[in-house]
């Protein structure tokens, strides 16, 4: 097995799942105006008309919080890197701000603990240092996570050389 150092054996990266596209998100908005503009003309044409600056003030506010949800949710990521004997494990959270955690590989542990009523419980531990990873993934990820994450750990630990001269001819 001839890698660098620094060539990562192990990589993933996790998003929080995208409830919509940059298109749906005009549908929706192009949905909640055309809503808002047929009630508005209904309370216009009954002499209701103050009813149409309210209206308005919900168009904006439900348009604002979608497009604060989609930015807020797109920063969010998690790296998990295993390179060079170290167990890398960056994270941004909505605000942009990062954290990150470095745990020795070949003491490093998965457990995926299963919370009854809620998605399991995934954690990367080593040393007495342990941190959660994948918080916003689903059962079935966490699970696939835990899974590709302990299998290169395994390798890791276990590496299979290959000499030329211990093959047989």
């Amino acid at each position: 097995m001839s890698t660098a150092p620094d060539t990562p054996l192990f990589e993933a990266l996790t998003t929080p799942h995208q409830s919509g596209s940059q298109a749906g998100l005009r549908i929706i908005a192009g949905l909640v105006t055309a809503g808002s503009a047929g009630l508005t003309a209904l309370f216009w044409s009954l002499g209701a008309w103050p009813v149409a600056g309210f209206m308005g003030g919900e168009v904006v506010l439900v348009i604002g919080l979608l497009r604060a949800h989609r930015r807020w949710s797109a920063r969010i990521a998690e790296r998990i890197t295993l390179a060079g004997g170290r167990v890398h494990v960056a994270r941004t959270d909505r605000r942009g701000r990062r954290e990150s955690i470095d745990l020795d590989a070949y003491w490093a542990r998965i457990a995926l603990t299963p919370r009854p009523g809620r998605v399991s419980e995934l954690r990367l531990a080593a040393r007495g240092r342990s941190v959660e990873i994948g918080r916003f993934l689903a059962e079935e990820e966490k699970a696939d996570l835990a899974e590709a994450l302990g299998e290169a750990l395994r390798r890791y630990r276990n590496p299979i050389f290959d000499n030329p001269q211990t093959r047989e001819a």
